[in-house]
């Protein structure tokens, strides 16, 4: 008898079509702590900053020291010589401050670590990651009110409020004195820059500009 088995189809088998090139090509995303990008944004702002500092020459110019004449002279003097020489005024008070941090090791110890907590612990730290402390979760509502009452402490209840406070005395002492007895008349002062420009303006500047850096990481 003839053999009635149905004949045997060819059966084809798909082979799944790769990937686009250009998702496996994809690099992959990284993305810079917003900690490193803070320190970035400072350390360029602050070095623009200093690069508008006069030169210590002009600062140290003996020969243009002179008794003022009256209060008011000696006003005006202060008014010009800090137009003219506002990096040069916060780069001497910056060092008074940290000379007197250094040799109080303790104060220095204590004014670390409350920056050192702000910045890790409430500033770097995402608001869906609390923390926990022995087993207890601490609300960011909670974390902000204990950063408060650790500040409070380590300014009024350490001598670092005390010794911040001296520096910023002994500095200003230093700038007025400096700039009552200075003779402007010899500085070129229809160069200055525009009024907003003022003492503190680029460390306003470095906050600004590392304020998205604090606000990615807040997100």
């Amino acid at each position: 008898m003839a053999s009635t088995a149905p004949p045997i189809l060819p059966i084809s088998q798909s082979v799944p079509s790769a990937a686009p090139s250009s998702v496996e090509s994809q690099p992959p995303i990284t993305t810079t702590p917003a900690f490193r990008v803070f320190i970035n944004q400072i350390t360029e702002t602050v070095k623009n900053g200093l690069s508008q500092r006069r030169p210590w020459i002009e600062l140290a110019d003996r020969s243009a020291l002179s008794k003022p004449e009256s209060i008011s002279d000696a006003a005006t003097r202060i008014r010009k010589n800090y137009s003219y020489f506002k990096v040069n005024y916060l780069t001497i008070a910056t060092a008074i401050v940290g000379f007197s941090l250094v040799t109080h090791p303790f104060s220095l110890v204590f004014l670390l670590c409350l920056l050192a907590s702000w910045l890790f612990l409430y500033l770097f730290r995402p608001i869906d990651q609390p923390i926990v402390v022995f087993g207890r979760s601490f609300s960011d509502r909670e974390t902000l009110g204990g950063l408060i009452l650790f500040s409070i402490f380590v300014v009024f209840l350490t001598d670092v409020g005390s010794l911040l406070v001296t520096a910023l005395m002994i500095g200003v002492a230093l700038i007025c004195a400096h700039g009552a007895f200075r003779a402007p008349e010899d500085l070129f002062l229809d160069e200055q820059e525009p009024a907003a420009t003022g003492f503190l303006s680029f460390l306003g500047a470095a906050a600004s500009s590392a304020a998205p850096a604090v606000v990615a990481a807040r997100g």
